[in-house]
């Protein structure tokens, strides 16, 4: 059998983890040959494959980004892809496809399979939002950076008395500000599934004020937004997915409580790529790990048009179509604990 594997959308912490654990058992327990796709669906699109063994993929396991490369190729939005994709397959011999990605990457492939490719889907995204999987691998390693970033803005913070907003990623949900705010101890945690209000994040402000803290640090996940706006983008334009450049949220915010609250002067740092680049933590390498072994598990048993997920502790699988056009958003109950240390 031939196995090959793909990376779609934006690149996480863990990409190449998968992509060893897919090739290592692979050959070593199912004889089968494996091949990388470039550029995600891109490289499907246009037959471009590279060879992966024991040796090519040795070494990879601490390495961020993808030795595959990544794209956000929607084939359906390019003439005749889909079926450029099938004739690829079928001219390679490919017997099966490990496709590493998020929700349009997943939803590509739910597409694609019920045009009959044989796929298997791994869940990743560092914002995890992926419905069906309690974690994304990418997460946690997104969620330590901007801790860390939380944990050195303080102490300047403090020095200067000034209003500090960190701005993190998080198109449409807040597990990355959450998740850092609350364990970087925010003073004022935004996301996007709760539209914000200026004045009422002043209020926080001047109640620190109050109680002899002249500073404060505010976490906002891209994708917040005023109560009554709209996401705040970073240009015009969209992607193959429809999907709009976000940021700036932090620097609307910055101004706007510069005029609303007197004496204040506020600073914006936004993370951006900073999130998805180096290392990937522990978690996120085992995670990925168990992935990749579940996904060639699930080649080997035939079970195509499913992806791996995370329940619990144990690893299992789902149907693709169960995958796409949900979104996972914050608990919001933990939402409820971080507002205790608001202000």
């Amino acid at each position: 059998m031939k196995v090959a594997i793909l990376s779609g959308g934006g690149d996480a912490p863990g990409i190449n983890a998968v992509i060893r654990a897919v090739v290592r058992k692979a050959i070593q327990e199912y004889d089968y040959e494996t091949v990388g796709v470039r550029d995600g669906w891109r490289g499907l699109i246009e037959g471009e494959f590279i060879p992966l063994d024991l040796k090519t993929t040795s070494g990879m396991l601490p390495r961020g980004g993808s030795i595959l490369g990544t794209s956000r190729t929607n084939p359906f939005k390019h003439e005749g892809g889909p079926q450029r994709i099938l004739q690829q397959v079928e001219k390679q011999a490919i017997d099966a496809v490990v496709v590493i990605g998020g929700d349009d990457t997943q939803g590509v492939a739910y597409k694609l399979s019920e045009m009959g490719l044989p796929s298997v889907g791994v869940p990743k995204t560092i914002d995890n939002d992926l419905a069906g999987t309690d974690y994304t691998f990418g997460f946690h390693t997104a969620v330590s950076i901007a801790c860390e970033a939380l944990d050195r803005l303080h102490t300047t913070a403090e020095a200067h008395h000034r209003v500090i907003i960190l701005e993190v990623m998080g198109r449409k949900t807040g597990w990355i500000a959450l998740w850092a705010g609350l364990a970087g101890g925010a003073d004022i945690i935004l996301i996007p599934e709760i539209p914000f209000d200026v004045g009422e994040v002043c209020g926080y402000i001047e109640q620190r004020q109050r109680r002899g803290r002249n500073f404060s640090l505010v976490v906002a996940a891209e994708g917040a937004k005023p109560k009554g706006g709209t996401e705040i983008v970073y240009s015009t334009g969209v992607d193959e997915f429809g999907h709009a450049k976000l940021g700036g949220v932090g620097y609307y915010l910055g101004k706007e409580i510069e005029k609303k609250c007197q004496n204040i002067e506020t600073r914006v740092v936004v993370l951006g790529h900073l999130q998805r680049g180096g290392s990937p933590v522990a978690f996120d390498r085992v995670l990925a790990i168990r992935f990749g072994i579940a996904a060639i598990d699930l080649v080997h048993e035939g079970k195509f048009g499913r992806m791996v997920v995370l329940k619990g502790n144990v690893i299992t699988s789902i149907p693709l179509k169960e995958v796409v056009g949900r979104r996972k958003t914050v608990n919001l109950k933990l939402y409820k604990i971080a507002r205790v240390f608001f202000g």
